[in-house]
């Protein structure tokens, strides 16, 4: 896994944690990591990662009709 520098204002008052989840999330939503790579990126468990998207306003369930055909089709 790659390491990045970001520079934050510093007023910004962000702890790392949640920067790293923050990021992990919307990378996640838009469907560029998986959820595991996302989980492995903010430096939680799957199952960890899973229950805090919520929080940072992310969906488990894709918005598509499409994708919600398919994941019925496939259970």
């Amino acid at each position: 896994m790659r390491t990045i520098q970001i520079n934050i204002p510093e007023g910004v008052d962000l702890k790392g944690y949640d920067l790293s989840m923050m990021m992990a999330a919307k990378l996640y939503q838009d469907k560029i990591l998986s959820s595991g790579q996302a989980a492995e990126m903010a430096g939680l468990s799957k199952r960890t990662f899973i229950e805090l998207l919520g929080r940072y306003g992310v969906s488990l369930f894709s918005d598509s009709i499409a994708d919600l055909h398919a994941d019925i089709s496939n259970a």
